[in-house]
Formats: structure tokens, C-alpha cells, sequence
């Protein structure tokens, strides 16, 4: 038995017996007909506000930005557990992008992507709590069949939070995966302490931008590694206590005089010859930790000593609390690398395979 279906077999009987005892009152059979007109009243009405139809950047084959083009589609409908979301912004990311080359002919066609995203409540499915029509929300749908490319998506209520307090609704749509992926990293993964040293390598990116932040939150020190002076002052602005341009600069050198010792840890976010510069930095007494987000390529080699853990975000209600206690301590900003309306989305997909982006996209929808 569900959780949902065990509240349900609890409420039920009491509620029949409640029912029953008012049945035999008239003023009870009034105060019945009167509710189920408002009710009913307030059903169409909120029927009336979805629309039948959506427009969504969709792919119906693999392949480049250019498959990406604007669809007509049904708007979906919310089942038991679900929300659907009148999308304002989503984040344009490499794994979109990944998706977007993936999509097998005649598989989900036309497919919708977007893994993250943020807008308001437009209708609630059955067994949802905690949620109403119109709360201002952002999210993820791993592996879900739709994504938030679309004027609308269904998204499992525990996948949603509550927009975070000092966060615009296009920093939201940026801030999901993102976010957790950048809070998952320094707390659970690499469990970094007030006091010790880290080295963010990729940290002008998406997940970069955030994980400086969060690191400093926990009173971490912070080398950042970057590729251009633009990157190098936004880091810097955000609060790293050192930065190293990767491309003119010596890395080794930096990490040396940033920790003579050796760093307590790295956390990668990009790969190839720098990052394996970064994990040579790590302490020599085999308790260096190294965190690598999962899809970065090409991963480091092996080594013997430091603990290497690749990993992947892990969403849910509880770890959305989590981050959104870290966004408003932190007072954690969100940088926009760029903004592409949906009609434009091919284009926000070019964008991102130029590279060098300074935070992350956001696609507007509506």
C-alpha cells in the first residue's frame, strides 16, 4: 500500500460515518448542493484557463540544433501525484543537449525536452499536498517523457519546490538541477568542512557559479579555475578566495601557493589535462577527495589515494527543502549566460555548443 492509498484507507471511514450523520438533516442536503454548485463553478472555471493545445520546441529525430523546432501539442494533463506547470523559463544544458542528439525516430515523437524549469501551478492531480493552483514553483523531470520546453509541463509534486525567497522566475527556471547538483556535490559528496581547501575546476559554468557560493557558505576555502578573464571576475565577484585563468595561467603553481600542503579536495566540472592538473594538487596523505559530475568527458584517470566519486543529482522534496535553505542563506545569486525566447530554442542550442559560457541559459517560454 502507498503512502497516498494508507492516508486514504485512515480518512475514509470517518469521513463515510460524518457524511451519513448530515444526510438526514434537509438544511444538510441545502448546504450539500450548494457546495457541489461551487465546486462545480470553480471546476470549470479552472478548465477554462488550460488551454486544449501548447506550443513546445520539440525533436522528432536525433541529430543537431536544428532539429529543434516549434510543435503544436496537446497540453498534458496531471495524473495522481503530478502538477502541471504554466512554464515561464527553463534551463538550456548540456544534457538537454544530449538528449536532443539521443531522440530515436518514432520514440515519444515529437519528443519535448528541458530537464528543469520554473513557472506557476496550473492544475493539481489527485493526492498532491502541499501545492495550489498558482504557488510560483521550479523543478526537474529526470527521465520523465516531457520536459519543460513547452508552454506546459507535468512534473511529480516530489520533484517541485516553492521558487526560494530573492529568486526571479528566470534565475528559477536555471536553478534546479543546477542547484542540487552544486549543493549534492560539496555536502554530501565531497562533505567539506568550515576551514578546509577546495578547488572548483569549471567554476565560471552553471553548476561552478553555485558551488563557489555553497562552498562559502560552509566557510570553505576556494581556488577557482576558469578559462577567461570575464569568468575569472565573476567568480571572484561571487566570492572565490583565489582564481587561475586555466588557459594563460599555471594551475599547479596557483594550487601550490593557494595550499602548500596539498588541497582537501577537487570538484570537477570539466575535464582533460586541467583537471588532471587539479587532482595532482590534492594532499598526499590519501584523504584528498575528488567529486566528478556525471557526464563529464573525458573523466580522470585512475589513481591510488584520493577517493574519486563520480555522481548525478538526486531530486526529491526533501533534497529541494534542503537547497532552498542553502539559496536564501546564502543569498545565492544565478547568472544568466544568456536569454532565447522558445521560438528560438535551436538557437540557445548553438549557443551552448559555442562554449565559454559564463553561468547558464535560459530559454523564456512564456
Amino acid at each position: 500500500m502507498t503512502r497516498a492509498q494508507a492516508r486514504k484507507a485512515r480518512i475514509v471511514p470517518g469521513a463515510h460515518a460524518y457524511w451519513k450523520l448530515l444526510a438526514h438533516s434537509r438544511l444538510a442536503l441545502v448546504w450539500l448542493s450548494m457546495v457541489a454548485a461551487t465546486v462545480g463553478v470553480a471546476s470549470a472555471a479552472a478548465a477554462t484557463e488550460v488551454p486544449a493545445t501548447m506550443l513546445a520546441a520539440a525533436v522528432d529525430q536525433g541529430g543537431g540544433p536544428e532539429v529543434l523546432s516549434i510543435h503544436h501539442l496537446p497540453v498534458p494533463r496531471p495524473g495522481a501525484g503530478q502538477v502541471l506547470i504554466a512554464v515561464h523559463a527553463a534551463g538550456v544544458a548540456v544534457w538537454d543537449a544530449g538528449a536532443r542528439q539521443r531522440a530515436a525516430d518514432g520514440a515519444h515523437s515529437p519528443l519535448v525536452i528541458g530537464t528543469d524549469g520554473a513557472g506557476e501551478i496550473a492544475a493539481i492531480g489527485p493526492g498532491v499536498q502541499g501545492f495550489k493552483v498558482g504557488d510560483r514553483v521550479y523543478g526537474a523531470v529526470e527521465g520523465m517523457p516531457s520536459g519543460f520546453y513547452a508552454q506546459y509541463v507535468v512534473v511529480p509534486a516530489e520533484d517541485i519546490a516553492h521558487i526560494p525567497k530573492g529568486i526571479e522566475s528566470d534565475e528559477a527556471g536555471i536553478l534546479a538541477v543546477s542547484g542540487l547538483s552544486a549543493l549534492q556535490g560539496i555536502d554530501d559528496v565531497l562533505q567539506l568542512k568550515a576551514g578546509d581547501t577546495l578547488i572548483i575546476h569549471g567554476a565560471s559554468g552553471a553548476v561552478g557559479t553555485l558551488a563557489v557560493q555553497f562552498a562559502k557558505l560552509r566557510g570553505v576555502r576556494v581556488l577557482a579555475t576558469v578559462t577567461s578573464d570575464a569568468g575569472a571576475a565573476l567568480v571572484k565577484s561571487l566570492g572565490a578566495d583565489a582564481v587561475v585563468n586555466g588557459r594563460t595561467g599555471d594551475i599547479a603553481a596557483a594550487a601550490k601557493n593557494f595550499a602548500p600542503d596539498g588541497v582537501d579536495a577537487v570538484f570537477g566540472l570539466a575535464g582533460g589535462a586541467a583537471l588532471e592538473q587539479c587532482i595532482d594538487a590534492l594532499r598526499q596523505d590519501r584523504r584528498g577527495k575528488v567529486a566528478v559530475l556525471d557526464g563529464i568527458n573525458p573523466v580522470p584517470r585512475p589513481r591510488l589515494g584520493p577517493r574519486m566519486i563520480l555522481y548525478s543529482f538526486i531530486p526529491g522534496r526533501a533534497e529541494f527543502d534542503r537547497l532552498n535553505t542553502a539559496v536564501e542563506a546564502a543569498h545565492l545569486k544565478v547568472p544568466i549566460a544568456a536569454k532565447y525566447p522558445l521560438a528560438e530554442a535551436a538557437d540557445a542550442h548553438r549557443r551552448l555548443a559555442a562554449g565559454g559560457l559564463l553561468g547558464k541559459i535560459v530559454l523564456l517560454v512564456q
